[in-house]
């Protein structure tokens, strides 16, 4: 419990932090509330004093009634427009530190490391970034708008009801603490519910994006109904820490009327005595009661609004544990920027492993020279794709170096490492955009023929013009309407296009037709030449004119030669290699 509340105090702090910048509209929207409470809280004295003109049939004093109506007309005017301006400031707060929270949440995604969004579901940060900054900014505007009025309401009240009679309201005060415990009992319960229901919520909408993005998959592997059995059981303990949510922060509003209807018997009781004694006039009483009826109109909505504030507390928890997520080691305050890269990469003597205690590779080391075609090849898991994310500094070596030019990549910037490098994936990368800013994606100032040389290189040319709109053909991240090899056929056109002293390509072709991969060979062997080339292959017959074979088992390099030689050895390259022509 001590916990739960330290962490809830910790999360208003950060949201007070980004309130701070904007807090001109925090004393405007204050001021405004204080002015449309003192005017409201006025009314009912001037329509007392309206009564209290009525003395009885025949005795009405019109002038007094037509001044106090007069009085009440302005009064009505000032608190709708302090209510208008007021919702103004609320609305501007609210939806600043919403954009603040947002962008700030969007830039850390930018510099988390992969490890991080390798171990969480791509739909629950998106969760974290829209659903529950929504739920945050609903319950922040809520507080501004009713949290700040309801307390001012109280207050002033109070005050009104002390000038008119000090006993009917010291009778208010002594019900209204059984308020306070009635939705301090309830506010203890529904942040956990909520918090609950936020990170249920999340983890629902990670399964519906992962299914979304791989339905093929789904539909091929027969797992609908396992699938639908999963989101199932999450719909159902979603509803459930739903329903407690719910039910909780809906009993607020009758148990605290309950309480509201005690203030109000109190205030009738005892000024219908007041007024037999003569100790208060008939006008007085109505005001009394209209006053009873204020005062506790603010403990229903501040009770709901302490029950949305949980809900938006928890929410927020949530994203600034996103936000405060330990980012990817920085660059050095005076990383050098790689320049005239020739192709020299050497490791010496790395070590590297996703998890402490599972070992992946270990004590590699290698020399490339410029110019030279490096094929990694080996069973699946031996670490393969790791080597890649090691040269490009998606993950840091946790022993040894890496260098460049012999610069140790991580004394350089990440931008002039990586701008040296071009990669071909086996899985696509698009953006939502048209052909061409899919193309020009590492070489934005591209001109028109620059673009078509590098498709028509890249065998892409020939479809894109078939597309209705040709190289202005719109484009989801997804590709679309394009087929697999089509999409891996645009991510081969922008490493065309931007030609880098270092390639990548893993398992590049392996979604395109024999007859075009055949053509985008030697499209790629002349991209090649004179550039140091990283090729991971699965098909051991696309590398046989690789000047180097790195042939990996268990994160080590158990061979190293060319096709003819490692062939002749015998070794593990040898029955990969014919493993893959049995019976051909």
């Amino acid at each position: 419990m001590e916990d739960k509340k330290k962490k809830q105090s910790e999360t208003l702090k950060k949201v007070f932090r980004y309130l701070g910048k904007y807090r001109i509209f925090v004393v405007i929207s204050i001021f405004l509330a204080a002015l449309t409470v003192a005017l409201t809280l006025y009314i009912p004295k001037l329509t007392g004093k309206a009564v209290d003109y009525i003395v009885t049939k025949g005795q009405v004093n019109f002038t007094g009634v037509f001044q106090v109506m007069l009085q009440i007309g302005v009064c009505v005017l000032i608190t709708a427009l302090a209510q208008w301006i007021m919702s103004i400031c609320n609305n501007k707060m609210t939806y600043q530190v919403v954009q603040d929270i947002r962008n700030e949440a969007f830039k850390k995604i930018e510099i988390l490391p992969l490890k991080y969004i390798d171990g969480h579901a791509y739909g629950e940060i998106v969760s974290r970034v829209i659903a529950d900054v929504d739920q945050f900014a609903d319950g922040l505007l809520m507080g501004f708008t009713q949290l700040f009025t309801g307390v001012a309401t109280i207050a002033g009240t109070l005050g009104f009801m002390l000038s008119v009679n000090v006993k009917i309201t010291l009778v208010v005060v002594l019900i209204t603490p059984v308020s306070f415990l009635v939705a301090n009992f309830i506010a203890s319960r529904t942040f956990t519910m909520f918090k609950l229901q936020s990170e249920t919520r999340g983890e629902q909408t990670g399964l519906i994006d992962e299914m979304i993005g791989n339905q093929k998959v789904v539909q091929a592997f027969g797992q609908g109904d396992k699938v639908v059995e999963q989101f199932d059981e999450i719909n159902e303990r979603l509803k459930d820490c739903s329903l407690k949510a719910t039910f909780f922060s809906s009993i607020t509003n009758p148990a605290t009327r309950f309480v509201n209807s005690l203030v109000y018997t109190g205030v009738g009781i005892t000024g219908a005595f007041a007024v037999l004694n003569g100790s208060l006039t008939v006008g007085q009483l109505s005001c009394f009661l209209s006053y009873a009826n204020q005062y506790t109109k603010p403990f229903n909505e501040i009770s709901g609004v302490i029950t949305e504030l949980q809900n938006a507390i928890a929410c927020a928890q949530r994203i600034f544990d996103l936000i405060e997520e330990e980012p990817q080691i920085p660059e050095k305050e005076h990383a050098e920027v790689l320049t005239d890269i020739k192709g020299n990469v050497r490791l010496e003597d790395v070590s590297f492993s996703y998890v402490p205690e599972q070992k992946l590779i270990e004590h590699f080391s290698l020399k490339v020279r410029p110019g030279q075609k490096v094929a990694i090849v080996g069973p699946t898991g031996c670490g393969k794709t790791t080597l890649i994310n090691l040269l490009m500094r998606f993950y840091d070596v946790t022993g040894g170096k890496i260098c460049v030019e012999g610069e140790d990549i991580r004394e350089v910037t990440r931008r002039s490492l990586r701008a040296g490098y071009g990669m071909v994936l086996q899985d696509a990368w698009l953006k939502t955009g048209t052909i061409r800013d899919n193309i020009i994606m590492g070489k934005p100032d591209a001109t028109e023929e620059e673009i078509i040389e590098a498709a028509k290189a890249s065998h892409a040319h020939s479809f894109i013009k078939r597309l209705p709109k040709g190289y202005d053909t719109w484009i989801t991240e997804d590709g679309g309407s394009l087929s697999q090899g089509q999409k891996q056929l645009l991510c081969i056109t922008r490493v065309m296009l931007c030609r880098p002293p270092m390639l990548i390509l893993d398992e590049a072709t392996s979604s395109i037709d024999t007859r075009t991969e055949v053509q985008i060979q030697k499209a790629f062997a002349r991209l090649m030449e004179g550039r140091t080339s990283f090729i991971v292959a699965h098909r051991l017959s696309t590398i046989r004119e690789a000047d180097v074979i790195l042939v990996m088992r268990d994160g080590k390099i158990v061979e190293q030669g060319n096709h003819e030689e490692l062939i002749r050895k015998g070794g593990f390259y040898h029955q990969l290699y014919y493993s893959q022509f049995a019976g051909v």
